[in-house]
């Protein structure tokens, strides 16, 4: 069973009433657009975007007040317009990897299960496997560096580009392994592994998810009626740095008020149940 991140404390901080509209920028398993529809009915609708065609096929027929698009949220100003989408009471961006794509996808998300090494959360562009076979040493070491905050990445791209004039490395584990033999043994004394890091360098590379956040704050804030809501649930520093920094510059200028000084996280409760979501963060703005 799908787990929405934060549920409770996104449906808290949106509030949703009778025959509202809101957007949900990434609809993933849709857990957050339907806990929205049942406040916001009887005539209230969720424009949920999501970029995974093979994800939006398991939710046809499923809500007729939710309107769903295949589209990257890169897009989210042209998608309203387009859908005619009007009168929109606040808007969420949940940037987490659903489970499916953890669980189902086999696109290379996760390294405990042997796959082919995707990570691309649409049908479209670069892969992970084209990232690690042909790019130059040198750009390996600075995503690693500056997506993955790894204080290996330089030994770690080395050993890759050795790896790869033996043989290409096209699987998760062929991958794992690969870094696992780049760090010191005792490296982050087992917290966590040492690959965690440089997958999601490369999923952040291959999906382009920090420029794409960039891009879609701005249009979400303009999309949005006054009074309405930006809710943002990060799962690393770097996005949530990004957020911070956006609203607070929003807030100097007059155009929002931050309603969260300090990001609401798990509860103990929720982390028993969704252990997943002990690096949710999330930030909430309101426009005036």
């Amino acid at each position: 069973m799908h787990a929405p991140v934060l549920l409770k404390e996104v449906i808290s901080c949106l509030d949703p009433r009778p025959d509202e509209n809101f957007v949900d920028a990434t609809l993933g398993e849709a857990g957050h657009s339907l806990a929205i529809l049942e406040k916001n009915r009887p005539e209230g609708k969720v424009l949920g975007i999501e970029r995974d065609p093979e994800i939006l096929k398991k939710l046809e027929s499923r809500q007729e007040r939710l309107i769903t698009v295949c589209e990257n949220f890169v897009n989210l100003k042209k998608i309203v317009k387009d859908q005619k989408f009007t009168n929109i009471s606040g808007a969420l961006l949940d940037l987490g990897i659903s489970s499916w794509h953890l669980q189902e996808a086999n696109r290379g998300f996760s390294f405990l299960k042997n796959e082919p090494l995707m990570m691309n959360l649409d049908d479209k562009g670069l892969t992970a496997k084209e990232i690690v076979n042909s790019w130059a040493k040198e750009d390996l070491e600075r995503i690693f560096s500056q997506y993955g905050q790894e204080r290996f990445a330089k030994r770690i791209s080395e050993r890759i580009c050795l790896a790869r004039r033996a043989k290409p490395i096209e699987t998760t584990w062929q991958l794992a392994e690969i870094i696992k033999r780049s760090v010191p043994r005792n490296y982050e004394r087992g917290r966590i592994n040492p690959a965690t890091r440089i997958f999601l360098a490369l999923r952040i590379a291959v999906n382009e998810e920090l420029e794409n956040l960039e891009k879609t704050l701005p249009q979400a804030l303009e999309v949005i009626e006054k009074n309405g809501k930006i809710l943002v649930i990060s799962f690393n520093s770097l996005e949530d740095g990004l957020v911070k920094r956006f609203f607070k510059e929003k807030e100097k200028q007059g155009v929002i008020k931050i309603l969260t000084k300090k990001p609401i996280v798990a509860s103990q409760e929720e982390l028993k149940i969704n252990p997943r979501s002990r690096s949710a963060k999330l930030r909430v703005a309101q426009k005036l």
